[in-house]
């Protein structure tokens, strides 16, 4: 017996040595028989798929960083560089150096800051700062601020939802979620175009789809959009990172969400993309979560 049970494990053991020896491309064979080695052996080979993708990702965002990074910080060096050799007395001038300098390191700074948090939100350290929320609010509070952005670009932002969607989840995180969505959507959506926000509940879901009249984005394209620092050739020429949709995913993730893209249905030439994330509805009622928030604004109250 222990003869047999050796020669069955002999693969798996086999495969972790080669691995542990940093042959990485290696898996464990899969016999015929699909009793419980085989089972372990799948179990050690998805394990071993998800490892080098992350791996691969890892050399992804590296490789991303240094080549989005090298340049803010040779503009920034260059053009104080500039200045100092000008050797200029107006204080404009110089002024001026200062303050395009400051800007590049700013966006530096930004995108360490977003690849931090995309980190943080991964990893699941978020997860103390889920409290029961009315996504309703949040929604709202969300087409206000970007409301104001739409209507200075003469676009239009439409709205629809019910008047409450309780979930659990971390506000701020999901705040965020919908403003980078509406951000791109205000973005991309063509002067005079519409913008909609819309969230429905559908069974034991939230559904949230956010939609513009911008130049959407092609199949291939949509497998790729939430890799970190990927960024769509219809959107080279306008500011960002290649972050923002990383961190949608990832907090949708978080929540056990899904997150996909689809047509927003306008004519060829201005397709438009749908956003849609659906995130697990709370059965909490919308009563319980009024209660929530008056007891915790008492006990903010009394601290």
């Amino acid at each position: 017996m222990r003869r047999a049970l050796e020669r069955r494990l002999t693969p798996a053991t086999t495969t972790a040595a080669l691995i542990a020896g940093g042959d990485l491309s290696q898996r464990v064979p899969i016999s015929l028989h699909d009793d419980e080695f085989d089972r372990l052996g799948a179990s050690m080979n998805a394990m071993l798929d998800r490892i080098a993708h992350l791996m691969d990702g890892v050399r992804g965002v590296s490789d991303a960083i240094a080549h989005d990074l090298r340049t803010p910080i040779a503009r920034a060096r260059n053009g104080l560089e500039e200045a100092l050799l000008e050797e200029s007395d107006d204080p404009a001038v110089l002024r001026g150096a200062i303050e395009r300098g400051i800007a590049d390191l700013d966006n530096v700074t930004r995108v360490f800051q977003a690849v931090l948090q995309i980190a943080e939100v991964e990893a699941g350290a978020r997860r103390a700062a889920f409290a029961p929320l009315d996504l309703s609010l949040l929604l709202a509070d969300a087409a206000e601020l970007y409301g104001a952005s739409a209507e200075a670009r003469g676009q239009t932002l439409n709205t629809d939802w019910p008047a409450s969607l309780p979930l659990v989840g971390d506000r701020d995180l999901l705040l965020q979620v919908v403003a980078n969505l509406l951000d791109n959507a205000v973005k991309f959506t063509v002067p005079g175009g519409n913008i909609t926000l819309s969230a429905q509940r559908e069974s034991e879901w939230v559904l949230v789809r956010v939609a513009d009249e911008g130049p959407g984005l092609s199949a291939q394209d949509r497998g790729r959009v939430g890799e970190r620092f990927f960024r769509a050739d219809s959107a080279r020429t306008t500011p960002g990172s290649g972050l923002g949709l990383s961190l949608v995913r990832a907090v949708v993730q978080l929540h056990g969400g899904a997150l996909w893209f689809e047509d927003a249905g306008g004519p060829p030439q201005r397709p438009g993309l749908a956003v849609l994330f659906q995130l697990p509805a709370s059965p909490l009622s919308a009563n319980a979560l009024s209660a929530n928030a008056l007891s915790a604004g008492a006990l903010s109250s009394g601290a």
